[in-house]
Formats: C-alpha cells, sequence, structure tokens
C-alpha cells in the first residue's frame, strides 16, 4: 500500500486530535485545527484546477508557513518554499527554474514579492476567506490521488555555477525517512521538537515530518534567541522542548558562549546534529552539560532526503579526535568508492561517498543534465538499473568499521606531490585552545593552503598547536584571524564569502 504525508497526517490526526501539531511564539496549532486550516488552504488550491504542479511558499519562518505546506501538500501538489530575504535575482532564477503554477504569501509579503517580477497567479492567505473553495468532495478526490512517488517538495540548494538547483523529494522517501526518525529516537505524542533549521533547509523535514509521523509537536524556536543562550534555554524548558536536531553552528555558537556553564535542561532527552563537521571540543562541552542526553551525529546531503548515515556518540573523544558518520541508516545503503568505482572495503583508505535506497531525490527540477551528472547507475550492479547518488564527499571506514567524513571531493587539494585533506588540517585546528571556529580554503593561483579562525588564540599559538597535531607539510601558509566566520542562511560557515579574502 502506498503510504503518502497525508496519509501520516490523518493517522496522526485521528489519534491524538487535541495535541500540538505546530506553535511558535505567537501560536498553537492542534491537529484538529491544523485540519482544518490546512484543507481550506488545500480547497483554494485545488479550485484552481492544479494537480502535482509546483507551488511557491513565499511566507517568513511561522506556523502560518506550515499550514501552508501542508494546505499545499493535501491539495495534490507539492510546495517550495523560498528564503523571503533572499535577493530578488536570486528568487527570480529560482521561479524560472520552477515556473510555479502558484505562490502562497500573505499582506505583510505581497509587495516583496511583486518586486521580484513575478506576475503569475498568488493566493494570499491574508485575503483567504474571499477565495472560491473547492468542495470537499474534491478535496478528498485530490488527497487520494496522490501516490508515494510524486513529488513533495523542492528544495533549492546553491549550485557551484551559482545557478540554484531544486532537489526534488518524493512522499516515499520521506516516509521512509521518518518511519526511521520516529522510531529510532523513540518519538511519540509527548515528543516536542524544538526547530531551529530554516525552513527552505531541508534539515527542518525532520522536525516537521517527525512531528506529524509520532503525533507529537514541531515547535518553531525564534532565531533572535540563538545569540543568547539563557533565555533561549529558558525558552525551550517553558515550552517542554525534550529533541532537537540543529547545525553544529548552532551548539558550537552556544558552547562558545559559556552558556552551557550552569545548564539545566532537564526535559531535553535528544540533541542531534548534521549538516557539517561537528567538532568534538564543542561537543564535549555539551556532553558535560547534558550527560544523561543521547547525542548523535547524522549526515546526509539535501539530495538523499536529510540523513543518510547515523553514530550515537557513545564513548569518550578527544577534542582533536573525528567525529564518525557511523553506519547507513535503515533502508539506505552506503557505498565508498575509490578513484576506479571499484567499491572500498578496508579501513583507512578514502573513497567518495555514494548512497542508494529509497532516500534519493527524483532527481534537480527541470535540470535533467544536472541530474545525470550525479544521480548514476550502480558500477557494482551491471545488472539491472540501480541508481547511486554520489555525493562528492570524502570518507574512509576507521578501524571499527565506521564511516568517517574526511573532506568534500573538491576540498582535496594535492600540494607538492601530496594529497591533502582540507577537512583534516579543519579538524586539528578546531581543537587547539582558544580556536573557537575554522575553515581552511586552498589559494590555487599562490598554491599555498589558507587558515581562517575566529576566537582568542592567536597566530603563532595556533601555529604551534598545529605544528603538534599535523606533518609540516600540512600546515597552513597563511593564518587569518578574523572577529568571526561568516555564516550561510542555513546556518554553515559561508566558504563562497571567505573565499573573497583570500
Amino acid at each position: 500500500m502506498d503510504v503518502t504525508v497525508v496519509d501520516l497526517f490523518k493517522e496522526s490526526l485521528r489519534s491524538n486530535p487535541n495535541g500540538i501539531l505546530f506553535s511558535d511564539e505567537r501560536r498553537s496549532l492542534t491537529y484538529l485545527d491544523a485540519d482544518e486550516s490546512t484543507a481550506r488552504i488545500a480547497r483554494a488550491v485545488v479550485s484552481r484546477g492544479l494537480s502535482k504542479k509546483p507551488v511557491v511558499i513565499f511566507l517568513e519562518k511561522t506556523v502560518e508557513c506550515l499550514e501552508a505546506f501542508i494546505g499545499v501538500v493535501r491539495s495534490g501538489n507539492f510546495y517550495s518554499p523560498i528564503d523571503v530575504t533572499m535577493p530578488a535575482s536570486r528568487i527570480e532564477s529560482i521561479f524560472t527554474t520552477l515556473d510555479p503554477a502558484l505562490v502562497i504569501t500573505n499582506n505583510q509579503l505581497r509587495g516583496r514579492l511583486d518586486a521580484t517580477g513575478y506576475g503569475g497567479s498568488v493566493l494570499n492567505l491574508s485575503e483567504l476567506e474571499s477565495e472560491a473553495l473547492a468542495d470537499p468532495g474534491e478535496l478528498d478526490r485530490a488527497e487520494t490521488s496522490i501516490i508515494s512517488t510524486d513529488l513533495l517538495y523542492v528544495l533549492f540548494t546553491s549550485g557551484s555555477t551559482g545557478i540554484p538547483k531544486g532537489v526534488a523529494i518524493s512522499h516515499g522517501s520521506v516516509v521512509d525517512y521518518v518511519n526511521w526518525t520516529t522510531s529510532t529516537f523513540d518519538f511519540d505524542a509527548d515528543t516536542i521538537l524544538g526547530n531551529q533549521a530554516p525552513f527552505y533547509f531541508d534539515n527542518s523535514v525532520f522536525d516537521i515530518y517527525s512531528a506529524i509521523r509520532c503525533g507529537g509537536t514541531a515547535h518553531i524556536i525564534p532565531p533572535s534567541l540563538f545569540s543568547y543562550p539563557a533565555p533561549l534555554f529558558e525558552h525551550m524548558k517553558d515550552r517542554g522542548v525534550n529533541a532537537i536536531y540543529w547545525v553544529p553552528s548552532a551548539l558550537v555558537h552556544i558552547a562558545n558562549l559559556k552558556g552551557l556553564e550552569g545548564t539545566d535542561l532537564p526535559d531535553l532527552e535528544t540533541i542531534l546534529f548534521a549538516g557539517e563537521v561537528m567538532p568534538n571540543k564543542q561537543l564535549n562541552q555539551w556532553r558535560r552539560a547534558c550527560p544523561e542526553t543521547l547525542f548523535a551525529n547524522l549526515y546526509g546531503p539535501t539530495e538523499i532526503t536529510v540523513t543518510c548515515t547515523l553514530f550515537v556518540v557513545d564513548r569518550a573523544f578527544e577534542d582533536d579526535d573525528p567525529l564518525p558518520l557511523g553506519a547507513a541508516r535503515r533502508n539506505a545503503e552506503i557505498l565508498l568508492l575509490d578513484e576506479n568505482d571499484r567499491l572500498i572495503t578496508k579501513p583507512n583508505k578514502i573513497g567518495e561517498l555514494c548512497v542508494k535506497g529509497a532516500c534519493l531525490a527524483r532527481g534537480y527540477y527541470g535540470a535533467p543534465e544536472k541530474t545525470a551528472e550525479v544521480f548514476t547507475q550502480n558500477p557494482c550492479n551491471p545488472h539491472v538499473p540501480d541508481t547511486i547518488y554520489r555525493t562528492g564527499d570524502l570518507a574512509y571506514y576507521n578501524e571499527l568499521g565506521e564511516l568517517v567524513f574526511s573532506s568534500r571531493k573538491d576540498f582535496q587539494i594535492k600540494l607538492g606531490g601530496r594529497r591533502i585533506e582540507l577537512g583534516e588540517i579543519e579538524t586539528a585546528a578546531s581543537a587547539v585552545p582558544g580556536v573557537e571556529r575554522c575553515c581552511c580554503l586552498f589559494n590555487a593561483p599562490e598554491s599555498k593552503i589558507v587558515l581562517f579562525a575566529s576566537g582568542s588564540c592567536d597566530k603563532a599559538s595556533l601555529r604551534n598547536g598545529l605544528r603538534d597535531k599535523l606533518p609540516r607539510y600540512m600546515i597552513p601558509a597563511s593564518i587569518v584571524i578574523i572577529d568571526s566566520l561568516p555564516l550561510n542562511a542555513n546556518g554553515k560557515i559561508d566558504r563562497t564569502k571567505l573565499k573573497e579574502l583570500l
């Protein structure tokens, strides 16, 4: 039987109608309320005669935005959330690729939408009462027409060419994913997930759909609180947040602000992180502050539906140890391939991390050539069509058989005839006392490695710290201490901006 996200929603609606599904600092929405409000949005979309079409969500990060997501999904269409603060030129580029059949916005953002030059159909939620609605029977038919291979959403990521790529994910992939998340982490109707990720970043998929799957709650934590640990933790306690899935930068920032000293988060049972490398120095601070909490490192690009590996942090690590990625999650398979597409099984040999399974995206929306570049035939199985996704990430197996991230394929350089992983330098630098954040880049025209770092360290102490951890040929030629490393909209270190400083 095909199971869709709508089926998950209806199941939790039946089992926990009065439970809170979504909340932010201003509103709380029960499953029963959400059934009513999202049905109105869905009927407004269905009345336009749309089916299996792209719908852009042009709203800020609120409960209203989540209502729009579910309304679009129930109408039998798929959604694409837009960062409303992006430059108009980037939004225009996304609109060109997606060619949306409809944009959903409100009065507060209508002017900003118009400034992008979009001239197509608009559903203004501030004026929903005046909209023509399809009858309930038409909505029922729209919902029952959805199958698991239909698209659920398209998320746009930065392309290497500067042109955004739309990653297209199906209902089936998300259902498969949240069946795993909720069973692995024992989520139930009492689970309250504290959302940190923007809705145009795939980490938010974990919060939204895990909550729907288990009948629990996704609570939007006000973004402004992440700069102030004490009010942040007070807010989390007040809202009963007991599980979080944040980018490492958010966790690192709180640790660097000394926000974990005297921390009291008795309800916080699960701390998960993904999106970039989590340095053990700050992770150890969190583990000391929350000794009874489960910590786990999750890994996965947007193209494989959020997460494809899991490592539960079950032992002590030194500050300069790399944290493993662990092993493939249920119903996903990892292939580590060498330069000749041969499978790597022995420890300490680096290869490209490739993934297969129900988790794979359908491809890049409207970009078959880009899709074909990375969604390829499994070289280990020439007998039948068997698609893998080539992540571009390099990894290796340690002596325990655990996957360990090494670097991005394009972060691997050759200098003086030696192959160097820039990620290895970052791991070593992050463990040096006084370093809060760091990022390593290669200045190709000058053939030199440049390390950017922030914190209380100075160049001399950082260089001396690296000499204790790295061979001479890996010591950066240049070390740049800056007040803070730039972050992109998803909370990751913005390497593009740092390259401008080379």
